[in-house]
């Protein structure tokens, strides 16, 4: 399990997402723009993949609606009672399922296809990850995944250590341990940048806590920080153009599951 990081608390990941449930949708850009990048990647592929969807990860639902746009049967999974709950008052899936993705509660072969936006960065072990979702999958479907690589949130982590020396932000896979996490499998992975650009550092903590983002591997964030505290995290941040730029390296997966 060359691509583990550390151990995740789950049950607190679950909280803070829980926490954000109605806030996420109008603060998920990012998750948007990189699942509409799964979504131009599936449909490139055969139109005869089939119709039953595994959405693991869903958060509330977004792309679970946009998979049923297109006649899908869609399972919807989180970790996160209150984002499946959300999930569901906005009428996301055909069925909704608590869970894990390294412990999928699914039998062997039962999905045609499983997509999962922005979510194995919060798992233990990409390579159980991964193992998973292609067990679930059916020979011939696919695996569809994106995730974060490292560097990503650099800005706010070089500001942080200026502050009082600690990064304040999770720590991600390098590209070559997500590769090697796919290396057992036929598959394809794009790379890309994003940065998004704040006016000031209130904005740009509120879009963090605005999706849930605020579970620091080994420890809660805790809010927004104290204002003198924040005060000099703006102070320390490197702008530009007078904005504050934060960056995320987005990894896009397709795994092909093999037929018998």
């Amino acid at each position: 399990m060359g691509a583990v990081t550390e151990l995740v608390n789950k049950k607190a990941v679950a909280d803070a997402f829980s926490r954000a449930a109605h806030s996420y949708e109008g603060a998920a850009e990012l998750q948007r723009q990189s699942g509409d990048t799964l979504m131009a990647m599936a449909a490139l592929q055969d139109a005869t993949l089939g119709e039953k969807v595994l959405d693991a990860g869903c958060g509330t639902g977004y792309f679970s609606r946009r998979w049923r746009e297109l006649n899908k049967n869609v399972t919807a999974l989180d970790l996160s009672e209150g984002m499946l709950a959300r999930a569901r008052e906005l009428n996301s899936a055909d069925v909704y399922l608590p869970g894990d993705i390294e412990r999928l509660p699914l039998a062997d072969n039962s999905v045609d296809i499983t997509f999962s936006n922005l979510a194995v960065q919060w798992c233990n072990a990409l390579p159980r990850a991964l193992e998973e979702m292609v067990r679930v999958t059916r020979p011939g479907g696919i695996v569809l995944f994106s995730t974060l690589a490292e560097n990503s949130l650099l800005e706010l982590s070089q500001a942080w250590m200026k502050v009082d020396g600690r990064p304040h932000v999770n720590k991600f896979l390098t590209p070559d341990k997500i590769a090697e996490a796919c290396a057992p499998y036929t598959h394809h992975v794009e790379f890309s940048q994003h940065t998004s650009l704040f006016p000031d550092v209130m904005s740009l903590m509120r879009s963090l806590k605005g999706i849930g983002a605020t579970h620091i591997k080994g420890g809660r964030l805790g809010g927004l920080g104290g204002r003198e505290r924040l005060a000099l995290l703006d102070k320390h941040y490197v702008r530009r153009d007078g904005m504050l730029p934060l960056t995320y390296r987005l990894v896009y997966g397709l795994i092909q599951c093999e037929k018998e």
